[in-house]
């Protein structure tokens, strides 16, 4: 059994050397030299373990976003005063005015005083054909010198000319309106009513606070006395009516804004009521007032304005405009300030809304000091000074400066109320 097991592992080795003698030739040229041993290879670097990533911060959830404020919706008046200030007389209507359908627009003219005073009547007549002319109207029909015992007569037959649009120029004159827009429905009603007067249906209409703008007068008249001298301004009217009161307690409030010591007489010349127009009185009351020291001088006048204004022009007095905007631009006669509430200037603020459906009749607005340009006072040619300081008033109206002392004067001119002590301004 030995034997045979060695001759099997003789054959086995001899045929491992054949193969080892094989692979031999094919690796020659890569033999390693048995005495140089290999280089070991260096260990590899044991890899730093990787650092553990931090959690994400949670995302902190975005800020809500707070609901923007809604918007208060304007009122009427600041609606109307906003369009006011975007549009003028030249805007093309946008609603037929020819109310009666004869195929033309005429518009007629109530005023309470002569048509051509220079004043205050004759702003609104002089717009009026400005804006009939800017929209290709007819020439307007104007009646003038109206009294109030005669209005409904005369507004009636102004009614009856065929006229689309009629404005009256004057609250003194509008005590017929309510029956006459019952009884001409078609025709487009606007007035002029003045200070305070109630809203009224089938009218639209234009109103302010003559308390506002006869303080800022007064804060003018103050300004050009502390440049020129003197201490008295004489206001020479009619015949002592509510608004006539009403000027002369609030301009006296305002020229002792300016100085304590100013005051301002009133003096009557016309017969009652509503006479403005008597150029004989008021030019006696100028004359005594004169004699008397007058510094300056506010004819609140219709047709007895301008003589009085060549009368103080003659004399070298100061004087003021009673309403017309226009009198810092006259060459004829000279104005030292103007006292603003001109029936025209009303007129060209609302007419380019009535013929565009915005100021309707049963619409009301009212200029107020401060806001609108219309009204207030102005100082021909102001020092700088006297210009920022009249500025300044305005805007203390317009924030409700004297705002108690106001509604007193009104208490006092139409509500008969008495006045216990000089008016000073409780906020002064």
């Amino acid at each position: 059994m030995r034997r045979h097991s060695f001759r099997w592992l003789a054959a086995a080795l001899a045929v491992f050397a054949l193969v080892a003698a094989s692979c031999g030739d094919d690796d020659a040229e890569t033999t390693v030299t048995p005495d140089e041993p290999m280089a070991e290879e260096e260990p590899m670097a044991e890899e730093e373990p990787m650092a553990e990533e931090e959690p994400m911060a949670e995302e902190e959830p975005m800020a809500e976003e707070e609901p923007m404020a809604e918007e208060e919706p304007m009122t009427e008046e600041e609606e109307i005063t906003e369009a006011i200030e975007e549009s003028d007389i030249t805007d093309v209507a946008t609603i037929d005015m020819d109310t009666n359908g004869d195929g033309k627009v005429i518009l007629g003219v109530a005023a309470a005083g002569p048509r051509d005073d220079g004043a205050y009547y004759q702003a609104l007549v002089d717009a009026a054909e400005e804006i009939s002319a800017a929209q290709g109207w007819e020439a307007p029909i104007v009646v003038d010198n109206i009294e109030p015992a005669v209005a409904a007569t005369e507004l009636e037959n102004l009614a009856a000319q065929g006229v689309d649009i009629i404005a009256v120029g004057a609250g003194e004159i509008s005590d017929p309106l309510p029956d006459l827009v019952a009884q001409y429905p078609d025709i487009f009603w606007y007035c002029n009513c003045g200070t305070g007067f109630p809203q009224m249906d089938g009218v639209a209409l234009s109103t302010n606070d003559g308390a506002e703008i006869e303080y800022v007068v007064g804060v003018a008249a103050g300004l050009i006395l502390q440049e020129r001298g003197g201490d008295t301004a004489y206001m020479i009217g009619c015949c002592e009516l509510g608004f006539e009161v009403e000027t002369e307690l609030a301009m006296r409030l305002g020229m002792k804004a300016v100085d304590p010591s100013y005051d301002v007489v009133y003096t009557p010349t016309g017969n009652f009521p509503f006479d403005f127009d008597n150029v004989a009185g008021a030019t006696e009351a100028f004359n005594v007032a004169l004699d008397a020291g007058m510094d300056l001088v506010y004819p609140y006048l219709g047709g007895a304005h301008e003589p009085l204004v060549q009368l103080a022009n003659e004399h070298n007095i100061p004087v003021t405009s009673a309403g017309a905007s226009d009198v810092c631009s006259r060459t004829d006669l000279h104005w030292d300030m103007a006292a603003l509430f001109d029936g025209g200037d009303f007129a060209r603020a609302v007419f380019p809304l009535i013929v565009s459906g915005q100021f309707e009749e049963g619409s009301i607005y009212k200029f107020s000091v401060g806001r609108d340009p219309e009204v207030g006072a102005l100082i021909c040619n102001p020092t700088p000074e006297q210009k920022e300081l009249l500025d300044q008033a305005h805007a203390d109206v317009l924030n409700g400066y004297c705002l108690a002392e106001f509604d007193t004067i009104r208490a006092i001119a139409y509500g008969g109320a008495d006045l216990d002590a000089p008016l000073v301004c409780s906020d002064a």
